[in-house]
């Protein structure tokens, strides 16, 4: 499937961006990702075409390279490493991921033109860093390839939360919905309001549902069968609601170090209950803060992408919590094909390094609360 958005001329918030790339302009890109669940990279080679003042893309072919139990246990506990292994972590998780890519273009008989590498997230300070594994300088020896990664590193430089970066990609490729949600290891979601574009996380989803169904001895929670079985644990509902985070306007991101040190300690204070309970509750909770977010704006058709869309229960309940007076029923989550759905963010992620390696601004600091907009990224030659 071909999508188009149209691409010469857009202002955002007082910044116009103009495309000044020759019609014709034409990149073969491969994204990568690693979410903070730990589930696999997701690997996207997508075509880029500009030409008569259109952008088109396609994913040409995708997968997600499952990591052993061996690379969850090390990017798990990338975060207790000291610096130099941290830094030997850093070089081995990049060479891992240039064969990744190298076998699948090989696999596949692909040719293209730059790799863009999200990485693997380690620390996500928002009020001062945010630093991701797996070096773009080994990726490109390996492919003999020019690579961008490092996307956050100049927004947070310049007073930004680094986060959330897929906006931009969201308004220019999903142009048609009022918002773009993704439910992976958090919530994230984008859309226009009051003429301009805001994103942020909304709550953790994956990151913490996977780590109460890994007490099941279960890597997930199959379609939210066990959270349907549960019950409402009141008291742990109602202090997850009032964490502080929900109170807090836009811009604003997570990270896990947000997680291990305010929801964790919460599940392990009810631990005493049956884990379906616990299920049940976080599932609601996060049906309610999506969901609340949902209302308030306003927004009636919503790109539902990530994992998580897989967790029918969770969608059933986000839609149970929206308030149909102002949205119709029905008519809110919209679920794309499968590609988009598990590879949107590997997607965006190689759209960004296209505007990297082409220098043109790719992170708006309206969404990060930069003191200006960036070209993000570095470019690494092999």
């Amino acid at each position: 499937m071909i999508f188009v958005f149209v691409a010469h001329k857009f202002n955002f918030f007082g910044v116009i961006l103009t495309t000044k790339i020759k019609n014709h302009s034409k990149m073969k890109v491969i994204g990568l990702m690693s979410g903070t669940s730990t589930d696999g990279v997701d690997i996207a080679y997508c075509d880029f075409e500009l030409k008569n003042q259109q952008w088109n893309f396609k994913i040409i072919e995708a997968t997600t390279k499952k990591y052993d139990s061996e690379w969850v246990k090390k990017l798990k506990n990338a975060v207790n490493l000291p610096g130099t292994e941290l830094m030997a972590l850093d070089a081995e998780y990049g060479t891992f991921l240039g064969q990744l890519v190298k076998d699948f273009t090989e696999d596949g008989g692909f040719q293209p033109n730059l790799i863009a590498s999200h990485g693997h997230t380690v620390f996500h300070n928002p009020a001062k860093y945010s630093f991701q594994i797996g070096s773009g300088a080994h990726i490109a020896a390996k492919m003999l390839l020019p690579v961008v990664s490092n996307f956050r590193q100049t927004d947070t430089a310049k007073g930004g939360q680094g986060a959330p970066l897929v906006s931009l990609g969201d308004k220019l490729l999903f142009h048609e919905y009022d918002a773009c949600l993704n439910l992976g290891g958090f919530a994230n979601i984008s859309f226009d309001w009051k003429k301009e574009r805001i994103g942020f996380d909304i709550c953790p989803v994956n990151v913490v549902l996977n780590y109460v169904a890994s007490k099941l001895f279960l890597p997930f929670d199959p379609n939210g069968e066990n959270a349907a079985k549960g019950k409402m644990i009141p008291e742990l509902y109602r202090e997850l609601n009032h964490l502080e985070y929900y109170q807090m306007h836009p811009p604003k991101s997570l990270g896990m170090e947000w997680v291990n040190k305010f929801v964790i300690p919460l599940i392990e204070k009810y631990s005493y209950h049956e884990i379906p309970d616990i299920l049940h509750t976080l599932t609601e909770h996060i049906a309610m803060q999506i969901a609340k977010v949902l209302n308030h704006y306003s927004l009636y058709t919503v790109l539902t992408t990530g994992g998580g869309v897989y967790n029918s229960y969770l969608i059933t309940r986000i839609n149970a919590h929206l308030d149909h007076k102002k949205i119709p029923q029905g008519k809110v989550l919209a679920i794309p094909e499968p590609d988009i759905i598990d590879f949107k963010e590997a997607l965006i992620f190689a759209f960004l390094g296209m505007l990297r390696y082409q220098r043109k601004i790719n992170i708006l600091s309206s969404y990060t609360g930069a003191e200006s907009d960036s070209v993000g990224g570095t470019v690494w030659f092999p």
